[in-house]
Parts: structure tokens; sequence; C-alpha cells
């Protein structure tokens, strides 16, 4: 196990005022390791100075949220925790109070309506009397400091932003997204002084290895190829990125926060060396590494954050 670098705050996440690493711990839950394992892990993730966390009621049935926690108990000032709203067209307040009673915590710093997937969704979330207002009233009661959404349209996004209603939006910015995120998203938020934080830089692992998202095995591999493992062992049987293509390309872009999943110790040495290193790729490596996402995505199933784009969806 190597030594991790050392991350400080780097600028403010948006008009929350709170100063971010520009890396985040991700979701690190997995019910097959110890929970020992796990709150050490992140509690290794914080020895390297990150200072967003990042979770959710849904991520291993609430076990996301124990280990978060536990690994911030004597240590929760100066890290900005993200706690989801998960049952969107379910009463608000019971899922905040419960998602903190799993936490310990009496409040988190941002509270985000989580995995929104359309403007239709949207509206009927910021509708008078809505999720969105319902989450307003608990940051309101001080079980939260701030609000925003997690979300996988660019639509959505944009009238989310537009809104003035969220301070912080959350959304997919890797080598394989949907170009508006980058193109309409991302700059408008910035305008607004809303706050951005990433996810999805491996594609849900797609671009890592040979999975369908999250390690979970290809149920139907492209013709012609052999089984998982490839010809010789450690051979990779489909094209495939490195860890470190994936973060430079994703910081080049420049969210507030970019949130990796890094549920142990060898993931986190690979994730934060590369940050570390990180040099800005120019235009012509940013493209070469779209490319070789694009080839890498093939035939590994469902891209479930990017929408259809305008032109499929209406033809």
């Amino acid at each position: 196990m190597t030594s991790l670098p050392r991350f400080t705050p780097r600028r403010p996440l948006g008009r929350t005022g709170f100063t971010a690493t520009a890396v985040g711990i991700g979701d690190l839950a997995d019910r097959t390791v110890p929970r020992g394992e796990l709150v050490a892990t992140l509690a290794r993730a914080l020895d390297a100075g990150l200072n967003v966390i990042d979770t959710a009621p849904g991520y291993e049935d609430g076990l996301s949220e124990e280990v978060v926690g536990e690994a911030l108990r004597g240590r929760r000032e100066g890290v900005f925790v993200i706690d989801k709203v998960d049952e969107l067209d379910a009463p608000v307040a019971p899922q905040v109070e419960q998602s903190l009673r799993r936490l310990g915590l009496a409040s988190v710093d941002l509270f985000a309506l989580h995995a929104v997937k359309s403007l239709a969704q949207w509206e009927e979330l910021a509708r008078p009397g809505g999720a969105l207002a319902q989450l307003e009233a608990c940051v309101a009661k001080g079980q939260a400091r701030f609000k925003g959404i997690s979300c996988h349209h660019p639509d959505a996004l944009v009238a989310a932003v537009r809104s003035g209603r969220c301070d912080v939006v959350m959304f997919p910015l890797g080598p394989f997204v949907d170009a508006r995120y980058v193109e309409d998203v991302l700059p408008l938020a910035r305008e607004r002084g809303v706050g951005v934080v990433s996810f999805k830089t491996f594609g849900a692992g797609k671009l890592l290895g040979d999975t369908e998202g999250y390690g979970r095995p290809l149920q139907a591999r492209p013709r012609g190829k052999v089984g998982s493992g490839g010809e010789a062992p450690g051979t990779p049987v489909l094209p495939h990125l490195s860890v470190a293509e994936c973060v430079r390309y994703t910081l080049t872009l420049d969210p507030d926060v970019m949130l990796m999943g890094m549920g142990f110790p060898n993931e986190q040495d690979a994730a934060l060396q590369a940050a570390s290193a990180f040099r800005p790729l120019d235009a012509a490596g940013m493209r070469a590494v779209r490319e070789r996402a694009h080839a890498a995505i093939q035939g590994k199933g469902a891209v479930w954050w990017n929408p259809l784009s305008p032109e499929v969806a209406a033809g």
C-alpha cells in the first residue's frame, strides 16, 4: 500500500462558502466487506485531506450512511457532507430524519433530491408544495445548510440552475457523457454561482473494465470476444481506459468537486495518485480520450446517465 498524497481545499463550492478539495469521497458501501474495513478506508481518504463526502440511503440500504457517520465521529468539523432524498414521490421530512438518524448527525451540509431523470420530473418536484419545497422546509429547520439535485438529464439541470433554488447540482462529467452536461450545464452553473459536484468519472466502472457497471459482470459479450480475462491472464478483453486518463480528463473539465468511489485502499491509491499528478489536457488530448472512451464503453450495457439526444428522441 502506497502513502497517499495530501490534498488541500481548492476553491468555494459555488455560493456555499465552503472551500472544497478538488476530489470528493464517493460511495464506498459494500456489504461483502467488513464494516470496520469500510470505515477505515473512508477515514484513510479523510486523512489524505479530502473534505467532501457523498452518501445516500439507497447505497446498500443505509449502510453507506452508517459508515459515513461512524467515520466522522470526532472529525465532523471541516467536512462537507452530502446526503440524498431517494424517494422523490414520498414525503421528504421523514426521509431526512431517517438519514440523519443513520448518520448519527443533527444535520448535514447538503441534501440533494436524488437521480432526477427528466425535465418533467424536475417541474413536478419544483411545484408549490412539491419535494423541493419540502426540502426547503428541512433546511429552514436546520437539518441541512443547503439543497440541490443529483440529476441524469441536462434539460432538468438547466432548469434547476435557472430556478435559483439549488445551491449545488450534481451530474455526470467524464470521458463518456452527453456533451450538454459540459457545454450547457457546467458554464451556466458557474455563471449563476451554483456549486458543481460531478460523478461518473469512470463511467460506473465501464471505462476501466469489462463490466455492465459497478463490477457487475457482462451478461452478453460482443461477438468474437473470448471469456473474461482474454487469451492470457491479465489480457484486456475489451478496450479500456486507465484511471489516470479518466481522472485527468474530468479534472480538465474543472468541476468544483469530482466525486470518486474509492472502496478499497488500492483504488484510493490509483485515484488519488492520478489526481495529485494532474495536468490539464489540451483540446487534442481531450478529443483522443473521448474517442478511446467511445470504444471502451461499447458492448457494456446501458449508459443510463446519458439521456437520448434531442435528435434521437425526436426521431
